[in-house]
């Protein structure tokens, strides 16, 4: 096909200008933007939403279902990078590597929920496993995790950078979260397909980009007691011939002694590792890509390239620069 007309709704956010920048510098797209006094404007978002042949809502969960309303009657597809839609059974959602038919699921759609960061990682970890079996649905999960502090927008980001103003703060860890009510809990339990929801702990360190999500594993204690090396094989088959997931082979990371979230930073990908004590039949598994990549924009411009029928990495890196 030729030019697509993309519209960003709330593109002056911390995904949406990330979005934009994926898309400035290509010939394949043509973004529809409006000026700061249109973009509080009903009318004029409207008629850039039935414009566009794809619009990707980077907005608060309230103003995502608004401008969904606004688009209806028109052609257009959406891509809501909210959590207003990330449940919905209308809404396809927006993890093309999670499960078999998903790819397709994706490029046929017309509504997608871009999924959330630390869904991401939880999810590719979790989903191949529990439809493999290895896994019980009713199994007790806890997920630990943590992400660089743009995870927050712009408001967290100010606290972090505004050095000397009020408000600002510089910790080196904090963990939030704690009424176990996290945004991200649902969609987590829904995709992965567990049937209580998780024990989902996150945390933001004092760095801009990057996450790791973490799942330990009692394997003892597992109703087939895999070993490490199959839940490596599962997860590898899952992925295998993926472009943007990578399960670490295990000589790789039976040598590793830290991690490092930020490693991933400026990528589309998502990395798997397995770490393991065979001896007391123990296991982590842990997920790192960039909150901002595969975990946000990077993803949204994944799943444009899918619905427009161009190539999949076009606009997206799939290697750190070096």
């Amino acid at each position: 096909m030729g030019s697509a007309r993309v519209f960003i709704d709330g593109e002056a956010g911390t995904t949406g200008l990330q979005i934009r920048e994926r898309l400035l510098a290509r010939r394949d797209i043509e973004l529809i933007s409006l000026g700061d006094a249109e973009r509080k404007d009903a009318g004029a978002r409207r008629d850039a939403l039935h414009t566009a042949d794809v619009a990707i809502l980077c907005l608060p969960d309230e103003a995502a279902r608004e401008a969904a309303a606004l688009a209806e009657g028109s052609d257009t597809k959406l891509i809501d990078a909210s959590t207003a839609h990330r449940t919905d059974d209308g809404w396809v959602y927006g993890f093309p590597e999670f499960r078999a038919g998903q790819h397709e699921a994706v490029a046929g759609a017309t509504r997608i929920s871009n999924p959330g960061c630390y869904p991401t990682g939880a999810i590719a970890i979790l989903a191949p496993l529990i439809a493999s079996g290895l896994l019980s649905r009713d199994h007790p999960i806890s997920i630990n995790a943590v992400s660089g502090y743009t995870g927050g927008g712009k408001a967290l980001i100010a606290r972090y950078e505004a050095e000397g103003q009020s408000g600002y703060r510089p910790d080196a860890f904090w963990q939030y979260g704690l009424s176990l009510a996290h945004k991200h809990v649902p969609e987590i339990t829904r995709w992965s397909d567990l049937s209580h929801p998780p024990i989902f702990q996150p945390a933001v360190g004092r760095f801009a980009q990057g996450m790791l999500v973490s799942v330990p594993l009692a394997l003892w204690a597992l109703e087939k007691r895999p070993t490490a090396a199959a839940i490596h094989e599962t997860l590898a088959a899952q992925y295998s011939g993926s472009r943007f997931v990578r399960v670490v082979p295990l000589g790789e990371s039976d040598g590793m002694k830290e991690l490092d979230p930020q490693a991933l930073n400026g990528t589309n990908m998502l990395e798997i590792f397995v770490f393991a004590d065979d001896a007391t039949g123990r296991a982590v598994v842990t997920a790192r890509l960039d909150n901002l990549g595969k975990g946000a924009s990077g993803a949204a411009v994944q799943n444009l390239n899918l619905l427009l029928g161009m190539p999949e990495d076009a606009g997206i890196e799939v290697a750190a620069a070096a």
